[in-house]
């Protein structure tokens, strides 16, 4: 058969097959000459193969793997959790766990204060017990807006929880989720109803005075009252007095 009485399939095919017999002859003999060539000629041939790999590895786009995003039960269970870290029972110091807590509040590690809602049954000296039972003394420190403040001494060893952003009340949207625990240690969840002067709205039930509130990645919205099911004082207040704390400190 004559080659220009094939077509252009017949052309490619052809070409195709040429250039697989080629390949497949060239490795052939260069695998039999690299069997009979000195073995620094051997090394070197490896090493170019090697760099040259290397090189196109380095140069091709990395494959971007995606994490599935986690799902809202996921992060419900991650915002609770953080929340219990840094819950502590406040009872008084003289009489200590022997008889039962007077009040709930939230542990600030940043501050190294425990911030709950100021009672008139809160003691000047208190033992504060920590998530996993350690305990240490702390004394009133402020209150002022709802909230009371208890310090510890500077050498006093607490606990490392991570520390929570303080959610203005400005910034919460109505149907935003909010969690707590509430001081009988159980979970429930609930959204922002309404936001002004008096306090937060919410529609989470009583979760007793001075249990935190926390919205989804874990970050504190407010305390709780106590007495009325899911109003919350903001943390609005806790700031203010923090600041105050501080300056009078300096």
């Amino acid at each position: 058969m004559n080659i220009e009485e094939l077509s252009k399939s017949q052309l490619i095919l052809l070409t195709i097959l040429v250039n697989f017999v080629t390949s497949v002859a060239t490795g052939i003999l260069t695998v039999s000459l690299l069997d009979h060539a000195p073995a620094v000629v051997t090394q070197t041939v490896n090493r170019v193969v090697e760099h040259t790999i290397e090189t196109v590895a380095a140069a091709a786009p990395a494959s971007i793997i995606q994490a599935p995003a986690p799902s809202n039960q996921d992060l419900v269970t991650a915002a609770l959790g953080a929340d219990a870290t840094r819950a502590v029972a406040i009872y008084a110091l003289e009489t200590g766990t022997s008889t039962p807590i007077v009040s709930v509040g939230t542990y600030l590690p940043k501050s190294r204060v425990v911030v709950t809602v100021a009672q008139d049954i809160l003691p000047k000296e208190a033992l504060i017990e920590f998530a996993g039972g350690i305990s240490s003394s702390a004394s009133l420190a402020r209150q002022g807006n709802g909230i009371a403040i208890y310090g510890f001494a500077d050498g006093a060893s607490l606990p490392k929880p991570n520390n929570p952003t303080l959610v203005a009340s400005g910034n919460l949207k109505l149907g935003e989720t909010v969690l707590a625990i509430g001081a009988d240690g159980s979970a429930s969840t609930g959204i922002v109803a309404r936001v002004n002067s008096s306090g937060i709205y919410t529609t989470l039930p009583d979760i007793g005075a001075g249990s935190a509130a926390v919205d989804l990645a874990g970050n504190l919205i407010g305390l709780g009252l106590g007495g009325i099911a899911g109003l919350l004082v903001p943390t609005n207040a806790i700031t203010t007095l923090l600041t105050a704390t501080s300056s009078v400190s300096s």
